[in-house]
């Protein structure tokens, strides 16, 4: 094991110099369903005038941690196009950059990335000869939160451990999608297991268990080693949770950072807000902590700003011409938004969306170049990119109804899904008037 270095050998600079961030943005995302039909989850809109790698990359940057490659696979083309048009400005020249790492088949590699840990393998000859980097910070890029990781980095190095795993806090009834862990005084690891039917909880909290987050620190060389050796043993699926946390715990080398140290962003409980936005229910649900009244995770904050491509559009214009005094509330409406004498409550509108006459929308995320018609009552649903949506139309309310029209419901059944196909389907079915998609 290293042997823990002290503070006055922990300057920033030096650390940012001599850590890569890998960011894993390869994956699918399936449980979205019909949001990830054409892009990975990575790449999926979110907050008004962000995508969900976004936050990743903003916490990179406000860690100042500037050397980054982010690995993809899955439908990469709008990730890499938002990665080149929104994180391209930083100066190489300077030792900083995004990297875009694609899958790719080389020399008797007939597969695709087979696993998180497989993923960073196959990028390692790159890691070696090219980057050179002494500590390796991995994400994933498709969670929603706000975090230090330099604090987590500087943690790793002091406590001389080979690998540090970031974690998180989470109800037992919950922890069944997580890696959970144990750890003694020293936050070493004793335990840790992947996803548990009946998982272990924390001694001081019976109803609590310690999760893994998906973010791990390395030793560079310690990661070669254990991955040449996974890979030489023929290791199938090769996974950072399922196969090299339960070896780096067996070795005694596995420590545990606390989210809580290292959050910048908290809800109004004071608790560290973190979000898996995989499922339509938690990708609605947390389009919902954005528009309550003191939102649980603060979009506005300038020490800790959210980058992105913000669309330079027109401002948007509200027209209210019925005496319509509420006609807008606890909402976040981007720019180049048309909304006529509508009624907008709890929602959440991307850019260039038009509202007509007499609709009204409660409780729905309306993303990018939507079309709304007159009349409409759409609540408790998210409205997928380029949709038309004709006049007359009620989605949501009925949510069988919903169901019975070929829309799709969450597994909760309290948010439905509408995509332009289901709506040119519907249209050919006659039910509405075809959209002009």
């Amino acid at each position: 094991m290293n042997t823990p270095q002290t503070d006055n050998f922990l300057h920033n600079t030096d650390i940012a110099k001599d850590t890569l961030v890998l960011i894993l943005a390869g994956g699918r995302g399936s449980r979205l369903h019909e949001m990830t039909d054409e892009r990975a989850k990575p790449a999926v809109y979110f907050g008004g005038n962000w995508r969900i790698i976004d936050f990743t990359l903003s916490n990179c940057l406000n860690s100042n941690l500037l050397r980054i490659g982010v690995i993809t696979q899955y439908e990469a083309h709008s990730l890499l196009r938002h990665l080149q048009h929104a994180w391209s400005f930083l100066p190489r020249e300077r030792g900083q950059f995004v990297d875009m790492l694609p899958a790719r088949q080389s020399v008797n590699e007939e597969m695709w990335y087979r696993g998180t840990a497989d993923a960073v393998w196959q990028n390692m000859n790159i890691m070696k000869n090219h980057y050179k980097p002494k500590y390796v910070l991995i994400l994933a890029g498709d969670h929603i939160y706000k975090m230090d990781y330099m604090n987590m980095v500087r943690s790793h190095i002091q406590s001389g451990a080979r690998c540090t795993v970031g974690c998180i806090e989470v109800k037992k009834e919950d922890a069944k999608e997580f890696g959970i862990m144990s750890v003694n005084d020293k936050w070493q690891v004793q335990a840790f297991v992947e996803k548990p039917q009946d998982p272990p909880t924390m001694r001081e909290k019976p109803d609590t268990s310690m999760a893994s987050m998906g973010i791990y620190v390395f030793d560079s060389n310690y990661l070669y080693d254990v991955l040449e050796d996974e890979i030489q043993k023929q290791t199938k699926n090769l996974d950072f949770g399922k196969h090299i946390m339960p070896r780096s715990m067996k070795e005694g080398v596995l420590y545990a950072h606390s989210f809580a140290r290292s959050c910048t962003g908290h809800n109004t409980e004071g608790t560290p807000y973190w979000r898996d936005v995989g499922t339509l229910d938690s990708y609605w649900n947390a389009h919902m902590d954005l528009v309550t009244e003191y939102p649980q995770l603060n979009l506005f904050d300038k020490d800790w700003a959210i980058h992105g491509l913000p669309t330079q559009s027109m401002p948007t214009k509200f027209f209210c011409k019925d005496n319509c005094l509420h006609g807008l509330d606890n909402s976040l409406i981007s720019g180049g938004c048309l909304i006529t004498n509508a009624t907008i409550t709890e929602s959440v509108l991307f850019d260039r969306i038009t509202v007509a006459d007499h609709s009204h929308i409660h409780q729905s995320v309306i993303l990018p170049e939507v079309s709304i018609g007159k009349n409409c009552q759409l609540q408790n649903c998210i409205i997928e990119r380029k949709c038309v949506i004709p006049d007359n139309f009620v989605v949501g309310v009925d949510k069988e109804h919903d169901k019975a029209r070929g829309f799709r419901l969450s597994s909760s059944g309290k948010v439905t899904l509408v995509t332009p196909t289901m709506l040119t389907k519907l249209a050919k079915q006659n039910e509405i008037g075809k959209p002009s998609i």
